[in-house]
């Protein structure tokens, strides 16, 4: 039967109310075995001391402490990085991924490329970011099947030119690989299932600093290349933040993508300008 973790309400009853990024530590100084974030911390460290199937985390949980930030972008953000640099035991995701895969369509041909070798965000034409190469795969099945579009065009199956594959005998195919269908035809219902997983461009020719306010404060997000370098109190600060960014971050990348496309740019400052 679960038993509330009494030995940390005094812990949460010390936490802020406030949105930021918390932490569980165990018998360790260095390595805490769980981060998250909230827009109220304590409403959530609360709902997970209520939680039957966290048993094994809180009984492992010796102190908490957090990290306020400004607002829900400085938090989603600082989360993201923590998880990353520390490895906590039990977070499963957000945790630092080597390589990312994508679809990149180029010249009429598919392949899938990996980050490890390109730029993701200067590389044009990539659609879906994987973390296996099987998953691309399946994802582009899944459209071929939906689309009617030939396993043989797009690479994923071997097949002779000019003769028709086996998706087509069977009607899954509209016929590109034996002149039934033009390959324009062909490409461009294809870029059109795609379009919605398209990978965006870093929009911006250097860093930038993503404004954020709550009340009387003000934070201000550096980002470079979808990586998140820091967070300063001004622009001044913030001109400072500057290493080089390291590869890909998938997480960042959603995390941005929707405020920077989606949203006014008013409180968005360019620090890199050509």
């Amino acid at each position: 039967m679960y038993q509330y973790p009494e030995h940390l309400t005094e812990e949460v009853a010390n936490l802020p109310q406030t949105c930021g990024v918390y932490f569980f530590h165990g018998d360790s100084d260095t390595h805490p075995l769980y981060i998250g974030k909230s827009v109220n911390i304590r409403r959530r460290v609360q709902s997970h001391l209520r939680n039957p199937r966290e048993a094994r985390l809180l009984a492992a949980t010796r102190r908490i402490t957090c990290i306020e930030t400004v607002g829900e972008i400085g938090a989603l953000l600082l989360e993201s990085s923590m998880v990353k640099q520390q490895s906590p035991l039990y977070n499963k995701r957000l945790r630092k991924i080597r390589r990312l895969c994508a679809l990149q369509i180029q010249d009429s041909q598919t392949r899938i490329v990996y980050s490890d070798a390109l730029d993701f965000s200067r590389t044009p034409n990539l659609y879906g970011l994987f973390l296996r190469r099987s998953a691309a795969v399946d994802f582009l099945l899944d459209i071929a099947d939906r689309e009617r579009l030939c396993l043989t065009h797009l690479d994923i199956e071997k097949g002779r030119p000019g003769q028709p594959c086996f998706r087509y005998q069977l009607g899954k195919c509209a016929g590109v690989c034996c002149g039934k269908e033009t390959s324009q035809a062909h490409q461009t219902r294809l870029l059109s299932a795609l379009e919605q997983a398209q990978v965006r461009h870093w929009p911006f020719p250097g860093r930038i600093a993503i404004e954020e306010r709550q009340g009387q404060l003000t934070a201000f997000h550096i980002i470079s290349n979808w990586f998140y370098l820091g967070t300063a109190p001004s622009l001044h600060e913030a001109e400072k933040l500057s290493f080089p960014a390291d590869e890909f971050d998938r997480d960042c990348y959603r995390i941005l993508c929707r405020r920077l496309f989606h949203e006014s740019r008013e409180h968005i400052h360019l620090i890199d300008k050509v």
